[in-house]
């Protein structure tokens, strides 16, 4: 009995996906939209007949891996492509999801799409660390820009003329009272011991970096460039 490869293209969405499967010879059609939620992709396979003889491809985007991690389990060969490496025709404008699922089945089943390097849920913990970090200096960053512009548009300075951010500088900063309330920057102070704490709860990331050294060379994240987190200065 001859075996059949079916081809799906999935164009995948945070709420939605649309899908088409390749027929042969070139052509494709399309199997309509259905929810971006773990049930509604498990009936789609059912629907389908079940994962054998079944090959899946979507883009890899914002979405991420949750959707491959899916099909996957549900033993679904499936494969995460780079967008710009699809064949693309001179002229071609006009994108629907139906078409983008319809290309991608077709290009699917002609061979031509490129797959990508697709990260268990181990190694995409790492990633989601050095984002949080990142996020969290660019944090600290901005609460810091905030106290200082705070001080010099109250035409505050150190009487000693110490350096900013150092311990002396810090305690000048926090025995700062002005004659009205609203004056105080209480605020500006605990926004930015907020920003500092939270970076530096991420400041043993060295630490949990073991699993890069299994990445490829491309999906390595280059550390020289993350210095240490200082802790709050008592």
């Amino acid at each position: 009995m001859m075996k059949t490869t079916r081809y799906v293209g999935l164009d995948v969405h945070a709420d939605t996906i649309a899908a088409a499967i390749g027929e042969g010879r070139g052509k494709t059609r399309s199997l309509g939209e259905f929810p971006n939620r773990p049930e509604s992709v498990r009936k789609f396979i059912e629907q389908l007949g079940g994962p054998r003889g079944l090959k899946i491809c979507y883009e890899a985007g914002p979405t991420g891996y949750a959707l491959y991690w899916q099909l996957t389990k549900l033993g679904v060969d499936c494969e995460v492509v780079a967008p710009s490496l699809i064949p693309r025709k001179p002229g071609e404008k006009i994108k629907t999801d139906r078409r983008d699922a319809e290309k991608l089945a077709q290009c699917y089943q002609s061979g031509t799409l490129t797959p990508v390097w697709v990260p268990d849920a181990a190694h995409e913990a790492l990633p989601d660390l050095v984002r949080a970090r990142s996020a969290t200096k660019k944090d600290e960053s901005r609460a810091k820009h905030r106290l200082v512009k705070y001080l010099l548009r109250n035409g505050l300075r150190h009487p000693d003329g110490s350096r900013a951010w150092t311990h002396p500088w810090w305690r000048w900063v926090q025995s700062i009272n002005f004659e009205f309330e609203p004056q105080q920057p209480r605020s500006a102070i605990a926004s930015l011991k907020s920003s500092i704490n939270a970076s530096a709860s991420r400041g043993s990331i060295s630490q949990s970096i073991g699993p890069s050294n299994q990445l490829p060379p491309r999906r390595r994240p280059s550390w020289k460039h993350y210095k240490p987190c200082a802790a709050w200065p008592s």
